[in-house]
């Protein structure tokens, strides 16, 4: 087990953000293991195509052997993000880490096995090869979250919309024991079931918590004590993420409504932004708002900004609508 012993100071500093790099560094372990990862299919066929050209292959070499399957990352590879983080700021503070610190973070992560030979080479030279695996990183995003990015964030703006309201109305009690089925609340402390055995005293910097796509059995944390707490656990209803979905034949809904709406209807049971919708449905974007716009103006959607980005749900109305239409 591992535990996070929290002051009060720490539960006011529970915080939510969407990490664009821990996305990128995890996805390796989904194009590693594409049986356990295998909601990620539509993404992982179009990322292997994408490393099958050695002009990127050859650059994303670092990040491949320090994102192992089933092997620790170092700390200073998934940085605490704050709200708002974009890719470039996180870029920056990886290539800004000391190398006292990557020496330390690499180090920490050797109970899992031996580092790789860039393991081993960053671990000898950490101002040399570090800007090699930032490199490589920004190259990964580039080439391989970038393009999907908008849909993947939409579904994380969402689960931080939800789990803030979760804090809001129940506190961090009741937003840790509905977290994560690993992890339980016992008052000044969480106690997460899992392998990894850490023991943090959060010391009044409170947490950083980042859902993540590709996180998918338990949530993970900062190896040492020293780096900024945080953790990253698995997003909810990651099984839509690549969902391409229309108003089934025959729909009822789409009768009263339209086909276009009923679609809509259909994937709004959880938030999404135009573009997500868009590439969901196929329709194009002016369509999907034109739709959003008269679905919001009749109450059965409603809309609230995340950031940059405006995110769509159902109302209660729009649910009973969609639950008759399933026959339920």
């Amino acid at each position: 087990m591992s535990e996070l012993r929290f002051s009060l100071a720490d539960v006011a500093g529970v915080r939510f953000a969407v990490s664009p790099v821990n996305e990128t560094v995890m996805s390796m372990w989904a194009l590693a293991d594409p049986v356990r990862y295998a909601v990620h299919l539509p993404w992982i066929d179009r990322a292997r195509a994408t490393l099958g050209r050695p002009e990127v292959a050859d650059r994303v070499r670092p990040l491949r052997e320090l994102a192992r399957p089933r092997r620790w990352l170092p700390d200073f590879l998934t940085p605490a993000a704050r709200p708002g983080v974009e890719i470039t700021e996180q870029l920056d503070q990886i290539a800004a880490t000391p190398p006292d610190v990557v020496v330390q973070d690499l180090l920490a992560t050797t109970p899992r096995g031996p580092l790789s030979p860039f393991g081993q080479a960053l671990l000898a030279d950490p101002r040399a090869r570090l800007p090699q695996l930032v490199d490589a990183v920004r190259v990964w995003y580039d080439e391989a979250i970038a393009p999907d990015w908008t849909r993947m964030r939409a579904l994380l703006d969402a689960d931080v919309a939800y789990r803030a309201a979760q804090l809001a109305e129940g506190g961090a009690g009741r937003l840790f024991a509905q977290l994560h089925p690993s992890l339980r609340w016992l008052g000044d402390r969480v106690v997460s079931d899992d392998p990894f055995g850490r023991d943090f005293d959060l010391r009044g910097r409170g947490l950083a918590l980042n859902p993540s796509v590709f996180t998918d059995r338990r949530v993970l944390w900062n190896l040492l004590e020293d780096s900024l707490p945080a953790g990253a656990y698995p997003v909810r209803a990651v099984g839509t993420l690549w969902e391409t979905v229309e108003a089934p034949p025959g729909d009822p809904l789409a009768r009263v409504v339209g086909a276009g709406r009923a679609a809509l209807l259909h994937l709004l049971d959880t938030a999404a932004t135009t573009t997500d919708l868009a590439r969901r449905t196929g329709m194009s974007g002016g369509n999907v708002s034109q739709h959003l716009a008269a679905l919001h103006a009749a109450g059965l959607v409603s809309r609230s900004r995340q950031g940059r980005h405006v995110l769509y749900r159902n109302t209660d109305a729009a649910a009973v609508l969609v639950r008759a239409s399933r026959g339920g």
